[in-house]
């Protein structure tokens, strides 16, 4: 400025020389003048610094709940957990999976160890207690999940039998601030405390699992007055086919859909979504009525018939034709389902697949509130030859080897880690899956319109093969999506933008992540190399290493460490 205090240069053009600047640089100059700080500010040169430091494609807006563009490259940068500030280092072998309670103040881990641990989540995290699972046969232990009160811990893992056989087995573990201990194993209460369980058993194609509902009131055996009450039922009857396998299970809540909506289409291709009720792919508008034993039975006859007069094209293998048939006999066996999607009080899901073995579907049920009830057969009962399988509602094929599932907080949307299979592939031999890409893909389908509604987020890789292909689990918050990988790090991307903002390093396969229900801002990631690390934001450990009162109040949110 001259003598007078009149600024010397135009606005116009600090802002043209702010526009060649660097975030940093930009904050940096803002603090020599006044005018020089007004400009500094300018929500125009804050959204071209946002589109070119975070390489946003330019038609994709600003973030509904965003205030100004400034605040907006603040949040990316300041709020992601991506500031390495603990190793827990109490696992003897790798760790496979973690949990936190609902209030959060808690998590659990599992491990190859055949621990079960649970730890204090506090500034410094502390080890609680620790179940040894060896005393009754485990190999190991590999996932758990808190009851809604936070008192009950389930825990699953892997039961050594004779001959060398082994198992799935759960346990459900009772947490008190003194100690915790093993309450039941493998019997009708193991699911009170998470979501309906799936038979882990591989069958035949003309065999289906037995999904189970178990109503929450009840948190303890003397609950019960008689072993003879019904406590679990038989919710579902799910067909599988060519020898796939029910694996994984969550309920999402459809009357959290109604939560504000802040993740926006941006462009995804078509849903690759069809109903089992309808006759073709092209009807998947709603839950058709499904096709009659007769008609089932009609079209078979008539395939068979082509196929042995040699006029069905093109030839199929031995394999492909029991494929076929099963496909088809699945449809005779099969009932419509009840009711419209918007009369559902829950949604059941989970991995499954009708070509292969591997799981590259995701099966959809309808739970309606009159089927919440312990009336009806209990789990095992009713299950002759010639009962009807029940009709999933809807069906999403991924195309690829699903690896991990994980809900949105509000339950509407659903992310799956799918490593893809060649494209123009086809499944001849349900034994032998075709070849899985190395990069993963997560997917994002909205459970309200039943729609893929986000690009793919890619970043992290995986390196087995089909056969020995193992889940990578994943978790969602309010604004960020983490998941693990076998790259040896853990990733972050931001939910709205698509765009990875965070690699996370391991010294081996990273199997979990889990974020904080109560901070975002705080992440936990798990990995075969048997530690638990806990990541929190800049801002996070700015906040909490900052001396009493803070001298200063200086843009030190961006700070000198870039990742």
């Amino acid at each position: 400025m001259d003598e007078g205090g009149t600024p010397l240069l135009p606005d116009s053009l600090i802002y043209q020389i702010f526009l060649s600047l660097g975030p940093a640089d930009v904050l940096a100059a803002g603090l020599v003048c006044r005018q020089w700080q007004a400009v500094s500010r300018d929500e125009f040169l804050w959204r071209e610094q946002f589109y070119r430091y975070y390489q946003v494609a330019r038609d994709v807006p600003r973030h509904p709940a965003a205030t100004s563009w400034y605040e907006e490259f603040r949040r990316l940068y300041d709020t992601v957990p991506c500031v390495e500030v603990q190793t827990l280092r109490e696992h003897a072998d790798q760790v496979l999976h973690l949990s936190f309670s609902h209030s959060g103040y808690q998590f659990a881990s599992c491990s190859k160890d055949c621990t079960v641990k649970i730890w204090n989540n506090d500034l410094t995290i502390s080890l609680l207690h620790s179940a040894d699972m060896r005393p009754y046969n485990w190999s190991y232990t590999q996932f758990s999940q808190f009851n809604q009160d936070d008192s009950l811990l389930l825990a699953s893992g892997v039961f050594l039998g004779p001959h060398n056989s082994s198992s799935g087995e759960i346990a459900v573990i009772s947490l008190d601030i003194t100690s915790c201990s093993v309450l039941w194993l493998n019997n009708a209460f193991q699911v009170r405390a998470g979501a309906p369980c799936s038979s882990p058993l591989r069958q035949p194609p003309a065999e289906a699992p037995c999904l189970a509902w178990c109503p929450p009131a009840v948190s303890h055996p003397q609950d019960v007055e008689s072993e003879n009450v019904n406590v679990v039922k038989r919710l579902f009857k799910i067909q599988n086919l060519n020898a796939s396998t029910i694996r994984t299970v969550m309920v999402a809540d459809c009357s959290r859909f109604d939560s504000p909506d802040l993740l926006l289409d941006t462009g995804a291709p078509p849903g690759r979504i069809f109903d089992l009720g309808s006759d073709s792919e092209d009807e998947a508008g709603g839950p058709g009525p499904g096709p009659t034993p007769a008609r089932t039975k009609e079209g078979l006859r008539r395939f068979l018939d082509g196929f042995l007069d040699g006029r069905a094209q093109p030839q199929l293998s031995e394999h492909a034709l029991e494929t076929k048939v099963a496909e088809l006999l699945a449809q005779g066996r099969t009932k419509p389902p009840e009711h419209s999607m918007a009369d559902a009080h829950k949604l059941l899901i989970f991995t499954t697949g009708c070509l292969t073995y591997s799981p590259h579907q995701i099966g959809i049920k309808q739970i309606l509130p009159h089927q919440m009830t312990t009336a009806g057969p209990v789990l095992g009962e009713g299950r002759g030859s010639d009962a009807f399988f029940d009709a999933l509602d809807h069906v999403i094929d991924v195309h690829g080897h699903i690896i991990g599932m994980g809900l949105s907080p509000d339950n509407r949307y659903l992310y799956v880690n799918s490593r893809a299979w060649p494209s123009g592939s086809v499944v001849a031999d349900p034994m032998q899956p075709p070849p899985i890409a190395e990069e993963i893909d997560l997917l994002v389908f909205d459970l309200k319109t039943m729609r893929e509604v986000k690009r793919a987020l890619r970043a992290h890789r995986a390196y087995t093969p089909n056969d020995e292909c193992f889940f990578i689990f994943l978790d969602v918050s309010r604004d960020f999506v983490a998941s693990g990988a076998e790259d040896r790090h853990g990733y972050i991307w931001d939910r709205h933008y698509n765009i990875c903002l965070a690699k996370l390093r391991h010294q081996d396969v990273v199997n979990s992540v889990v974020f904080s229900p109560r901070e975002q801002e705080l992440l936990l990631t798990a990995s075969d190399d048997a530690t638990i690390k806990a990541w929190r934001s800049p801002r996070t450990v700015r906040i909490h290493q900052a001396p009493r009162p803070r001298p200063y109040r200086f843009f030190s949110w961006f700070g000198s460490q870039r990742r």
